[in-house]
């Protein structure tokens, strides 16, 4: 017999609907501003107050100006080598570190997982990190950007609690066809625990795409700059002088905040494509990793 519904219960749930709602408005409607803020007239948009719902008078002059950037198109390139190829590796590598931290058989393993962990609340600063990279050669390099934040203790315990949730029957059975830790790994394991590694590629990959510190400090070529250095440059700096060339003074000021509008934009695009495809993984790969620990 179904429990009738009291209304205390309903009032929760409209309660809750309201406040979900009201949440999801004010999260969504900066990111509408700027979209709309981006396609407006920048003399129109620097006279409006008030909220923007729509673009005054659309255009996508922004988008023009913001594309002459020199570094801009270089910059997205080298962003896309680095998630590309960084979160490829990172992956990688950390099913590698999680199936051999899942295993039951591994010798000091306690003692190997307190010192990652440890890592996760201590390091050695500023200074030897930068000494380190430097006596490694990487410096001024795409590689210096992917290399020392291969892999983060946080996302290996997450997938071995992912690897450990599975049942043990799935590997002896594997043992016993002679499959050896490669094949467990990679042809059956992970194609099990397709949520988790979803995750672990979203953060991942959104990590490197919004990494901007280190190339701050190891780069010193601006053609190799990321594009979030440059995003940064453009918006803290308010840099805008390659973008609004030949364009009358009076109207510099406006179309310079159109423009940093247009730029993020272009760089928030990327990340809310891949989100969707990873979104119904996503709550399921967490609660499968937050299993056992």
């Amino acid at each position: 017999m179904l429990n009738k519904i009291t209304w205390q219960q309903r009032v929760f749930e409209v309660f809750n609907s309201l406040l979900m709602v009201f949440l999801m408005i004010t999260m969504f409607y900066p990111l509408w501003y700027v979209f709309c803020a981006s396609l407006s007239n920048s003399n129109e948009l620097l006279a409006h107050q008030g909220m923007l719902f729509l673009p005054i008078k659309p255009t996508f002059a922004a988008y023009q100006n913001a594309f002459k950037h020199p570094l801009l198109v270089n910059s997205y390139i080298n962003t896309l080598f680095v998630v590309v190829v960084g979160t490829t590796l990172s992956t990688v590598l950390t099913a590698i570190a999680a199936y051999f931290m899942s295993r039951k058989n591994v010798f000091f393993k306690r003692a190997i997982s307190l010192v990652l962990i440890f890592t996760m609340y201590f390091s050695g600063g500023l200074v030897p990190f930068y000494l380190v990279v430097k006596n490694l050669g990487l410096l001024d390099s795409l590689a210096s950007l992917i290399l020392p934040s291969l892999l983060s203790v946080y996302n290996i315990l997450v997938m071995r609690g992912g690897f450990e949730s599975l049942p043990d029957s799935i590997e002896e059975s594997a043992k016993i066809d002679g499959a050896g830790h490669i094949v467990i790994l990679f042809r059956i394991l992970l194609p099990i625990a397709l949520p988790t590694l979803a995750v672990i590629i979203l953060y991942y990959g959104v990590t490197y795409w919004n990494a901007w510190f280190n190339a701050s400090i190891f780069i010193k070529d601006r053609t190799k700059y990321p594009l979030q250095l440059v995003l940064r440059q453009i918006l803290l700096a308010n840099d805008t002088r390659e973008m609004s060339f030949g364009i009358d003074t009076g109207d510099k000021m406006a179309i310079s905040e159109t423009i940093k509008h247009a730029i993020t934009i272009i760089a928030t695009v990327p990340v809310l494509c891949l989100y969707p495809f990873l979104q119904k993984y996503f709550i399921k790969g967490i609660m499968i990793g937050a299993v056992k620990g």
